[in-house]
């Protein structure tokens, strides 16, 4: 009984406290940027350009990091295999991320499943990967691999930066958003590092 009233107490003096915060916000109209975000990330919306980009970057995605998966014991410059290991692990925690979207949406999975080495099947060819140019990945090796590596990845990327522009100009929910506005910005930067790359390689 002793337990329940102190829970009690503490109820009453939290509900007391947060009166007075918001009687303090009525006057300014404004809420701190934590609670701001904490509100708009629990009432956002998402639309239909939102569904459309989780579910086309979902594949390409995984596509990417497979692509990356095979540059360990085939690539031979160092700087490729770091490129694929910074892949895999920036779009490996974004794709149990996007997933995890759709799932809350109640929205479906993407038809294709791009993992493993399926690559391209159901006319799923997207930039710089289709089936056939997959196979001839897996079986390169040494200078030829790391050419043919940089070249799909670059063509790839830009695949992902135009989907995550058309996300940033028409989406709403605001995760989405910003998970694009980042994709932008470091696969851009990846483009221009591979390209120097690829130059210095003799692609």
């Amino acid at each position: 009984m002793t337990r329940t009233t102190a829970r009690l107490v503490r109820l009453v003096g939290g509900l007391l406290a947060g009166a007075v915060v918001l009687a303090g916000c009525s006057d300014g109209g404004e809420t701190s940027s934590a609670d701001a975000s904490s509100s708009a990330s629990d009432s956002a919306e998402h639309n239909d350009a939102d569904v459309t980009f989780v579910q086309g970057m979902l594949p390409h995605h995984e596509g990417a990091v497979a692509m990356a998966q095979l540059a360990d014991g085939r690539a031979s410059d160092q700087r490729v295999v770091d490129l694929a290991d910074r892949i895999e692990a920036a779009q490996g925690p974004e794709i149990a991320t996007m997933t995890g979207w759709l799932e809350e949406w109640g929205e479906p999975m993407p038809e294709d499943d791009m993992g493993g080495m399926d690559h391209g099947s159901g006319g799923m060819d997207m930039e710089g990967m289709s089936e056939e140019d997959m196979t001839a990945l897996d079986s390169a090796s040494g200078a030829e691999f790391d050419r043919m590596f940089l070249k799909m990845m670059i063509e790839h990327h830009r695949g992902a930066v135009e989907m995550a522009q058309t996300e940033v100009e028409d989406g709403s929910y605001p995760d989405a958003v910003q998970m694009a506005e980042d994709i932008v910005a470091s696969q851009t930067a990846e483009i221009e590092d591979m390209e120097t790359l690829l130059s210095e390689l003799g692609g």
